[in-house]
């Protein structure tokens, strides 16, 4: 793991290193391609032109039809299995890449190069990939992990103001989780976090990094420990998959899962109301959500039930129970869930109120 301000300048030696011989390809967006691909390819001038794949990196684009796309190009270049695909994206653009180099030939290497905070800080570390069904978020994928992850925070530079508050969600949800001091720094610091200032972001990536790679050394294929990153996700994979991924990005409906959960941790008395207003007041300094959709408690519930996560029908959620501390594992009543899904909307504005005052 690699990360730094001007790092993406060491790519070409980096992949040099790493390709042994083999051929190159790399894997992107179109859009992400218009803003980064000329400094890749002066990174990797060696890289032929043909050997740049370039598929749509939406959300509702996610699918086997666009990881069957990408083997039938390395099919036709004459991918070998000493090949090296370079992912430079998103969090869309690492999962499909990703997946597509697990599969092909039975597995060929792959060195990410993540262009969003989401990616930077967290999808693009651990090995986990996917896609997307109509019946629920990333339920087809593998633990395929990566040579190398490069993230350089200079790149961020050129992401629309959306695209970036919604990775600073996932920022929220490290330090919710399990560490209090970058909770404090977040709630010091998170108006130059939102102007961009390098230092401050530098600093808050780079923490995020070694607390999910020392979470998933713990626990590499998500058997225990590493449950507690999907903080947050519970409600927010329901939300995606409900609005068939069109309304909010990923980032924005994990706020709105933190949220709940939050307010669930306090309905089982599992979370001082304090904590909960203190989390809920940083989440709402990110800016405005898109609304919550008009869907029942029991639609709601039904959604989750289907996502990857459950185990015979039974939900694992993910609670806080102090700023830094989590809970894995987690029965909740129906009932409970009912009832946060009817206050969020209110918990919600409460915190944007607050936060104005």
């Amino acid at each position: 793991m690699i990360c730094g301000r001007g790092s993406l300048a060491r790519l070409g030696n980096l992949v040099d290193d790493l390709s042994q011989g083999g051929e190159v390809f790399v894997l992107s967006s179109p859009r992400v391609w218009k803003l980064w691909g000329r400094a890749v390819e002066r990174q990797l001038a060696d890289v032929r032109r043909d050997r740049v794949i370039l598929f749509d990196d939406r959300e509702a684009a996610k699918r086997l039809a666009t990881i069957e796309g990408i083997c039938r190009k390395l099919a036709h270049a004459h991918a070998d299995r000493q090949a090296l695909l370079v992912a430079v994206g998103g969090g869309v653009v690492g999962d499909v890449a990703g997946f597509a180099a697990s599969s092909y030939l039975r597995g060929v290497r792959i060195v990410h190069v993540p262009t969003t905070v989401v990616g930077q800080v967290d999808s693009a570390i651990g090995g986990k990939t996917g896609v997307d069904l109509p019946e629920g978020k990333n339920l087809i994928g593998a633990f395929y992990p990566p040579q190398l992850v490069l993230a350089d925070p200079s790149v961020l530079r050129t992401l629309p103001a959306r695209q970036f508050r919604s990775g600073l969600y996932e920022v929220i949800k490290y330090a919710v989780i399990g560490d209090k001091e970058l909770f404090a720094f977040l709630e010091r610091k998170f108006d130059a976090l939102l102007r961009m200032d390098m230092r401050a972001l530098e600093w808050v990536i780079e923490r995020c990094i070694r607390a999910k790679a020392r979470i998933v050394s713990r626990d590499e294929r998500e058997a225990g420990p590493r449950q507690v990153l999907n903080f947050g996700h519970t409600i927010g994979h329901a939300l995606e998959s409900l609005t068939e991924y069109k309304i909010f990005l990923h980032g924005e409906a994990v706020a709105w899962g933190m949220l709940g959960a939050t307010l669930i941790a306090v309905g089982m008395n599992r979370l001082g109301e304090t904590d909960a207003s203190l989390i809920a007041s940083l989440i709402a300094r990110c800016g405005s959500l898109p609304p919550l959709p008009r869907i029942s408690s029991i639609e709601l519930s039904r959604a989750i039930a289907s996502d990857k996560k459950s185990r015979a029908g039974r939900v694992r959620w993910v609670l806080p129970r102090r700023i830094g501390d989590a809970n894995i594992g987690v029965d909740v009543p129906k009932k409970v869930v009912a009832m946060a899904w009817r206050e969020l909307p209110s918990f919600f504005a409460r915190a944007c109120r607050s936060g104005r005052t």
